[in-house]
C-alpha cells in the first residue's frame, strides 16, 4: 500500500530526512512539502492524503492549531524535539509521535502502524455494480444506486439524497461523477448529479426529482434531453 503524504516543519534538515525516509520505505509517495502550516492547510482544501507528518513547534501556526484548522483529518505523526509535547499529541488521537533527529527504524514502527489503521479502515470493495460506498459520519454506507434520487455538490462536501435519508460525504462532484453508472447517472449542472429515472417533469431548464427542483445548465441539455428520449 502506497500511502500519499505531506510533511509540515519549518525545518529545511528535518523535512528533507523525512521525504529521504519515505522514499527509502517505498510506502510513502510524498505529494507536498511545507515549511508552514498555513500553506499545508490551503493544499489540503483542495488536495487528499492519507498522512501528514507534522512539527509541533512552527511559527505563525503550530502543528497542534493545525490540526484545529484542517479540513478534513488524515492520520497524523507528530515530530518534535521535545517530548512534553507527546500527551498532548495522542490527546488529538494522532497515529504516532517522533522525537527529533528521527531515526529511520522508529521512523518504521510509525509508519507500519498508520499502514495498518489503513489497511483497516480502507473502504470494502464495491463489488456490486448497482451499489455505491461512501464514507458518512466515521462510517462506511453502501447506498444502491436506484436508491438515489440525485447528488448535490456543497463546497468540498457531496450530498447524496434519497427518499429516507440525506448522506454528506467529504468529496468533489468530479471524483464522485467519475465513479458514477453514466447509464443511469447524468450531471447536468455544476453542484448536481441526476438519476435519470427518477425525473419526473422537465420545464424551464429544470427538472423535478421527488418535489425538488433542479436546475439544468445549458452544455448539459442536450446529453439531459437525448438521455431522457425527448
Amino acid at each position: 500500500m502506497m500511502l500519499r503524504c505531506i510533511i509540515v516543519d519549518d525545518e529545511p534538515l528535518s523535512r528533507a530526512v523525512l521525504s529521504r525516509f519515505c522514499e527509502k520505505s517505498g510506502m510513502a509517495d510524498v505529494v507536498g512539502s511545507f515549511d508552514n502550516a498555513v500553506s499545508a492547510i490551503e493544499y489540503l482544501k483542495t488536495n487528499k492524503v492519507e498522512l501528514v507528518f507534522l512539527d509541533v513547534e512552527m511559527p505563525q501556526i503550530n502543528g497542534f492549531q493545525m490540526l484545529e484548522y484542517m479540513p478534513y483529518r488524515p492520520q497524523v505523526v507528530m515530530i518534535t524535539s521535545k517530548t512534553d509535547y507527546a500527551f498532548t499529541a495522542f490527546e488529538y488521537n494522532v497515529t504516532d509521535f517522533l522525537k527529533k533527529p528521527v531515526d529511520y527504524n522508529r521512523f518504521l514502527t510509525a509508519f507500519n502502524k498508520v499502514k495498518e489503521l489503513a489497511e483497516k479502515t480502507a473502504a470494502p470493495a464495491e463489488t456490486d455494480e448497482t451499489e455505491i460506498v461512501i464514507k458518512c459520519d466515521g462510517a462506511y454506507v453502501r447506498l444502491q444506486q436506484d436508491d438515489v434520487l440525485y447528488i448535490e455538490g456543497m463546497g468540498d462536501y457531496v450530498n447524496y439524497v434519497t427518499n429516507e435519508k440525506k448522506y454528506i460525504t467529504l468529496n468533489t462532484m468530479k471524483a464522485v461523477e467519475e465513479k458514477l453508472n453514466s447509464s443511469v447517472f447524468l450531471r447536468v449542472h455544476r453542484s448536481y448529479i441526476i438519476n435519470i429515472s427518477k425525473v419526473k417533469t422537465y420545464a424551464g431548464n429544470n427538472v423535478l426529482i421527488a418535489g425538488a427542483s433542479i436546475p439544468v445548465s445549458k452544455p448539459n441539455k442536450a446529453s439531459l434531453l437525448q438521455k431522457l428520449g425527448f
